[in-house]
């Protein structure tokens, strides 16, 4: 089983973030139900955010009330909590004030009934040095048994490269999916087109040169793999803070849509459902891709006991089933960027 900070977790994890952020969160029972389901089914690397959802529900108020509820799942589970966007969540602070102010309201939201295993900023902030950040949660949360560790969120190689020389970096989240990436919504390249883009800008290199578990959020691609859209009436379904995202504008929806159409039949034929093998697929990068990460774990997110049973599937994938799966996708370049450019990436 793989570890982080030296526990053994699930090889999939769970993401938190449509516990408490949409449009419409499912009901506490229903929260708490998803939550006992990824237990059960091994998926005990949990990832919140301070910002996912409003400060009376986000991810860490939800945990607080689960905790409560069953204190034994506590140390079953390994955490880590995005934070560190300022108190207005627009942007990240690096600063020692905003660092202090996020960590310790975490901590304070979660009231003693779990401890917080990995802490990340949600993007490096470019305008306070990576060492007077890191230096604060060092000495004052991670040295004090506050926390324990810290992971990187959103960040390019430079960036990897540079913090392992400050601290001891747990892991990097990152975007990683069956979904050719782009890094913005620039006109595309014809090289450009067909990268899966942290296994082609050097994160990935950075991630196994350093011996840095790779966290791999959005495997199921925001909806696209699971079947939520197969039509372009399905506009009607995105929720309404993704409308204005490249993905989901008409033109984009078309290809992607036809995209998900491939590896839906993909799935098919191997017996499987199309998210099954789209997370999979991110583990198995790890033997597949020479120089990859050792370690992938993919963070799917589920609001429903049953998708996070459909979730927890690993599939087998030979050598030949990941070469198909390449020709195929390098015929279907995904359209539109990953983000709106408002959105920082890759900092």
């Amino acid at each position: 089983m793989p570890t982080l900070v030296g526990k053994e977790i699930g090889s999939t994890g769970y993401g938190m973030m449509g516990l408490t952020w949409r449009h419409e969160p499912p009901s506490q029972e229903q929260a708490f139900a998803a939550l006992k389901a990824a237990l059960k089914n091994g998926m005990n690397f949990w990832n919140g955010g301070e910002f996912y959802g409003p400060p009376e529900n986000n991810s860490l108020t939800l945990l607080e009330r689960y905790f409560a509820r069953y204190p034994e799942d506590a140390d079953k589970v390994v955490l880590s909590i995005k934070g560190g966007v300022g108190a207005s969540g627009a942007a990240p602070d690096g600063s020692p004030e905003n660092t202090r102010r996020s960590i310790d309201g975490c901590i304070a939201q979660l009231k003693g009934r779990k401890k917080i295993d990995i802490f990340e900023f949600a993007r490096r902030d470019p305008n306070v040095p990576m060492k007077t950040t890191f230096d604060v949660i060092e000495k004052e949360y991670i040295q004090t048994g506050k926390i324990g560790g810290i992971s990187l969120s959103e960040v390019r190689a430079e960036t990897i490269h540079e913090a392992v020389k400050i601290t001891k970096v747990v892991a990097v989240e990152v975007e990683l999916s069956l979904f050719p990436q782009i890094a913005s919504n620039e006109k595309l390249t014809e090289n450009a087109r067909f990268s899966r883009e942290v296994l082609e800008n050097g994160v990935a290199d950075a991630c196994a040169q350093h011996d840095i578990p790779l966290v791999a959020y959005s495997p199921v691609g925001r909806g696209f793999l699971t079947g939520q859209y197969t039509t372009m009436e399905d506009l009607e379904k995105v929720p309404p803070h993704y409308r204005s995202w490249p993905w989901f504008q008409p033109d984009n929806f078309r290809i992607n849509i036809q995209l998900a159409q491939q590896v839906q039949a993909l799935a098919r034929r191997k017996g499987v459902t199309a998210p099954q093998l789209a997370i999979s697929w991110t583990k198995r990068i790890s033997s597949w891709r020479e120089g990859a990460p050792k370690t992938i774990i993919p963070i799917p997110g589920a609001t429903t006991p049953d998708r996070v049973h459909e979730n927890a599937v690993d599939v087998d994938i030979t050598d030949e089933e990941m070469a198909e799966i390449d020709a195929t996708l390098d015929k279907f370049p995904r359209a539109g960027g990953r983000y709106p450019d408002i959105v920082p990436i890759n900092t």
